[in-house]
């Protein structure tokens, strides 16, 4: 009996061994396809919000407790624009990230929400091109738009972004990510600390019926 649990316990510290052996060759294999794959959607939002430019240069802000990434684009030497790599945790369904393209002279060249869980043909209308809280922004300074404590917000709030029809939280959750894209962009470009967003768009629907099925309380 003792001779038959040894070897149990062997054949079980082996298969245990050969296992971990397994998941590490795995995780070696699988670990710079991933960064490279990483790194590819990151040079494909750089293009897509930035104006031409040969290469970027990051810089890591935390702004809120959340992790911002600035890219400084320059051209010949020259800058040519900034991009933000920002998020909010106020979406309806989750966290949303985006990439927000500015100009040298801080307008917004273009937005590129990387990541979102809004509701399917409600809050996910986010990334469709030419949808309303893009347009109501693109090509814009942020400080000429009529801000609410001195951050973009939409109409429903004060301010005067559109809001994705039946989507006022996910609007919400676009706007808050823009303006700590905003707020880091402005802490690179001018060498001013960044400060927190704190936006009050959860404060917002504190006062609002709860959500309905398909809907956003909007």
């Amino acid at each position: 009996m003792e001779s038959t649990l040894k070897n149990m316990v062997a054949v079980l510290f082996g298969i245990t061994l050969v296992a971990s052996a397994g998941v590490g060759v795995v995780n070696m294999i699988t670990v710079e396809p991933i960064a490279q794959s990483k790194q590819a959607a990151t040079t494909a939002a750089l293009t897509e919000v930035l104006p031409p430019f040969d290469e970027t240069t990051s810089e890591e802000l935390t702004i809120d407790e959340m992790p911002i990434t600035v890219y400084t684009a320059t051209k010949g030497g020259v800058v040519a624009g900034y991009a933000v790599q920002s998020m909010s945790k106020l979406g309806f369904g989750g966290a949303v990230r985006m990439m927000v393209g500015f100009d040298p002279d801080g307008r917004v060249v273009n937005i590129n929400v990387l990541e979102q869980t809004e509701t399917p043909g409600l809050g996910t209308k986010m990334c469709d091109e030419g949808n309303p809280l893009l347009g109501s922004v693109k090509g814009q300074r942020l400080e000429d738009k009529q801000l609410v404590d001195g951050k973009l917000a939409v109409r429903k709030d004060g301010g005067d972004v559109d809001a994705l029809t039946a989507a006022t939280i996910s609007s919400r959750a676009y706007v808050d990510a823009v303006n700590r894209a905003w707020m880091a962009y402005k802490s690179v470009a001018t060498g001013t600390p960044a400060t927190d967003v704190a936006s009050g768009a959860s404060q917002q629907t504190n006062n609002e019926p709860a959500a309905q099925e398909g809907g956003q309380n909007e």
